[in-house]
């Protein structure tokens, strides 16, 4: 499958859970960190037939790739795992259940309907993992996940993954783990050194067609393109794909068969572009993402550093865009604060802008050093966009 050696997280993690131990993990997207659990679980478990390791993802893409990592993993065992999450029927899940999983790969409300409809139960659950808890927490998930996890045995082991660490998950691993050991990797601050930013200030009525002009301008591979709400990346993609642009759509109002081909497609090559939310983006594995592009600031600078996560990564080159209008500055402010450094603001040349008071006196001269690794920025030299 391509391992040549573990990684960080998986190093150290192994051997916590092979010997039965609980582990608080923080680690971000892109460290190994589901291979981290998946393997020793796969070597534990053996085979039964018997449903003893649940899996809690805060979104069904999350869940999707998950699955597919044990799947892919267990490829030469007996072990079986399967999927539970909304956007897709009952039946098929109901069947696969019924014939008898090892793993179940779950987001917590689907979970929960078929815990109160009884087509599973927990009595042989000896594996609990909770993955992606930060964004369980500001999804508003915890308190399915505290009903799911007193109907679990407390004669288990748990594996705890969050890439911060806040009061309230603190409470919950405090509740949920018995002496656990804690395993810190990948955790950030800053952005990795593979990644380029610039800052683009714009009126906000502006925004949209500074962004064509961008992506005109800018020789790009793919671009990801973050908006805060659902409402906001239908209409953006609804002008891109105005503007002749392939464009995919990913957010939590979708359903499961537009979001897996949003996906594939933009995986694929069929889409240059995907418009997503955070939520619905968070944590997937997407490779060869040359651009991400903030139409809107990230309202907790956290989030920040986990979208431009999408780009640079396993050592390839990326940039990072984001477009700000005045009601914007104070939390890129905090973003900088955040991430202990400034982003440098950038005017392009020709723009019409309606005004120019959030640029600083250097930021039209082009020759700002950007922040990860001090590369010449492709959004500087622009040439034609590649098809």
């Amino acid at each position: 499958m391509g391992f040549a050696e573990p990684t960080p997280i998986q190093l150290r993690a192994f051997p916590i859970i092979l010997a039965g131990k609980d582990l608080v993990g923080t680690a971000q997207t892109g460290t190994g960190k589901t291979a981290a659990f998946a393997l020793p679980i796969l070597t534990i478990l053996g085979h039964h037939g018997k449903f003893r390791c649940l899996v809690l993802e805060p979104t069904r893409e999350l869940a999707a790739q998950v699955e597919t990592a044990f799947r892919d993993y267990g490829r030469f065992t007996d072990l079986r795992a399967t999927v539970v999450h909304g956007g897709v029927g009952y039946g098929k899940q109901r069947q696969d259940l019924k014939q008898g999983v090892d793993v179940v790969i779950a987001t917590p409300g689907r979970l929960l309907d078929h815990l109160e409809q009884g087509t599973l139960h927990f009595r042989d659950v000896t594996i609990l993992v909770l993955d992606e808890v930060d964004r369980m927490l500001d999804m508003g998930f915890l308190p399915d996940v505290r009903r799911i996890v007193e109907k679990i045995s407390r004669d288990r082991q748990t594996l705890l993954f969050s890439a911060t660490l806040p009061p309230e998950i603190e409470r919950l691993a405090a509740w949920v783990l018995r002496e656990p050991e804690l395993v810190e990797i990948g955790v950030r601050r800053s952005p990795a050194e593979t990644v380029t930013h610039a800052v683009y200030p714009v009126a906000a009525e502006q925004k949209f067609d500074l962004l064509m002009v961008l992506l005109e301008r800018t020789n790009f591979d793919s671009a990801l393109i973050f908006s805060r709400t659902k409402h906001g990346a239908d209409r953006i993609a609804h002008k891109l794909k105005n503007g002749n642009h392939s464009v995919a759509v990913l957010h939590s109002n979708r359903t499961q068969r537009e979001r897996i081909e949003a996906l594939e497609g933009f995986k694929s090559g069929k889409y240059e572009v995907m418009v997503a939310t955070d939520i619905a983006a968070r944590g997937l594995d997407i490779a060869g993402v040359s651009h991400v592009i903030n139409y809107d600031v990230p309202e907790h600078p956290e989030d920040y550093v986990h979208r431009i996560g999408r780009t640079g990564r396993a050592q390839n080159v990326g940039d990072a865009f984001t477009l700000i209008n005045g009601e914007e500055v104070g939390a890129l402010q905090a973003i900088e604060h955040f991430i202990g450094q400034k982003i440098p603001r950038i005017k392009l040349e020709s723009f019409p802008y309606l005004y120019t008071a959030l640029f600083e006196p250097e930021a039209a001269s082009g020759g700002k050093r950007a922040i990860g690794g001090g590369r010449t920025h492709r959004g500087y030299s622009f040439g034609r966009r590649r098809r």
